[in-house]
């Protein structure tokens, strides 16, 4: 989209910006830990704390998986497991709610990799849901939680499925090979919706 990129990375020590002058917004990606372990790491309770200060700027805001469980948190929702102990990995359907519309145009499979979800803040609209986790997008003013995967290419996924391979025995993931049959389809629809929802995005709406 045109924006210079300034990476951080809390989790080897990398500061947060102190205010967000300088920057158009924030995004803050997934990994396999908890949003729930601000008690035992340091730097997902550095970026609970953070999380804030990008809210009070009104600068957009994008959490994608953890990201989003994380802005869930600071909103007052709970993060949690499956009730059933289920793991959504893989290419699963997300749908638009009559709030999402404008967003999610239609049903689509999107890539997901977790085995926790966000409850909706009461401060919040939903967005979009899913079968197994119904939860999957969310807005709160200039702010967006997603809780799948559309950055994810054919080469991160290929890492994922291989250094953790076990996680795919999970019950509710997807065989790897059935993740290759989703793919190319998804991939195709995924690729104009992120360009779509982005510019939305980083105007603010």
């Amino acid at each position: 989209m045109g924006y210079p990129l300034d990476l951080r990375r809390p989790s080897g020590g990398d500061p947060l910006p102190a205010t967000m002058d300088g920057h158009a917004g924030a995004v803050v990606f997934g990994g396999p830990m908890s949003a729930n372990d601000d008690g035992t790491l340091d730097y997902i309770r550095r970026e609970l704390n953070w999380i804030p200060s990008v809210l009070d700027s009104g600068k957009p805001f994008l959490g994608i998986c953890l990201g989003a469980q994380m802005l869930a948190r600071v909103l007052g929702a709970k993060v949690e497991p499956h009730p059933e102990r289920k793991a959504e990995i893989g290419y699963h359907p997300v749908r638009p709610t009559p709030a999402g519309q404008r967003l999610f145009d239609r049903e689509a499979r999107f890539y997901q990799w977790h085995i926790e979800g966000f409850g909706v803040p009461s401060s919040a609209e939903l967005l979009a849901t899913g079968d197994m986790f119904a939860n999957q997008a969310f807005r709160y003013r200039a702010a967006y939680g997603i809780q799948f995967h559309p950055e994810v290419t054919g080469r991160i996924m290929e890492f994922w499925t291989t250094v953790a391979a076990q996680r795919l025995t999970l019950p509710g993931a997807q065989a790897k090979d059935e993740q290759l049959r989703h793919r190319p389809a998804s991939e195709r629809h995924v690729r104009g919706w992120l360009r779509r929802f982005l510019g939305v995005w980083l105007d603010g709406g």
